[in-house]
């Protein structure tokens, strides 16, 4: 997967099958600008620091931790999504995003995996408590709005939501997550969630999600759905539920297309 520094789009055509219980990230990144040795070393490091954050994330849903001595030393950030703290799938996501970043990532100082339940990343460089946003991944749904409701009014009201759990976000008590719904149609509801890294002070957890914001208002436009990930931020939003444990349910496929920023 290529990075892309901002503003330069990539816009990959998929055909993504969307389920939220499934072993596979929704996306992943290597920093190949951090490529290193596969020294035993480096490895025992990466592989030491990994096993804390699965032995420890799950209880409260969030953990920052490091590992090693000197310029073997690495960091790393763990976390559940918001509604899925407390469960097991917080657990098992965490466990299975551990596996696959070492299995995608093998020779990369710098990697961040994304499922839909969690969220991880390492780097042999301090990040914790910095936004960052150098990289993201855009999803949207082929699929326009107007065919199901008036596209002026899925923006207002869109907008509206998004305003919500923005603000729900910065709620100390919340803990950097937002999630909302509102009536579209008597036959149609719209669902959005936002989620900040816990390691981000307010002021940069709201920087973080006007960025996202400001994606998916200028490449989702009135879609069905979109969901923009960035290493300190997401934020999605979808005409089916996304809740958990509602969310976990909704197992299908969905004509999507996958933006690098």
């Amino acid at each position: 997967m290529k990075m892309m520094k901002h503003p330069s789009i990539l816009i990959l055509l998929a055909l993504c099958i969307c389920s939220t219980e499934a072993t596979d990230p929704m996306a992943d990144f290597c920093n190949k600008d951090t490529n290193i040795s596969a020294s035993s070393r480096i490895s025992a490091n990466i592989d030491g620091l990994l096993a804390q954050l699965v032995s420890k994330t799950a209880s409260t849903g969030f953990l920052t931790s490091s590992y090693g001595n000197c310029q073997a030393r690495f960091y790393g950030l763990a976390q559940c999504r918001g509604d899925v703290v407390g469960s097991k799938d917080c657990s098992s996501c965490i466990q299975d995003a551990a596996k696959q970043i070492r299995q995608r990532c093998p020779n990369q100082a710098e990697a961040m995996i994304w499922y839909d339940f969690c969220f991880l990343k390492y780097s042999n460089k301090t990040f914790i408590g910095k936004v960052d946003t150098s990289y993201g991944i855009i999803f949207y749904n082929t699929a326009n709005v107007s065919d199901v409701t008036d596209p002026k009014n899925f923006k207002k009201e869109l907008g509206a939501l998004v305003d919500n759990i923005k603000a729900q976000a910065l709620v100390p008590k919340n803990l950097g997550f937002g999630k909302a719904q509102t009536k579209l149609s008597p036959s149609v509801t719209l669902y959005a969630f936002v989620q900040c890294t816990r390691d981000l002070s307010k002021p940069d957890c709201s920087q973080c999600l006007a960025t996202a914001v400001g994606y998916y208002q200028t490449i989702c436009g009135d879609r069905k759905g979109c969901r923009v990930l960035f290493g300190s931020c997401y934020i999605r939003y979808e005409l089916y539920p996304i809740f958990y444990a509602v969310g976990r349910m909704n197992v299908g496929a969905h004509d999507t297309v996958m933006t690098l920023v």
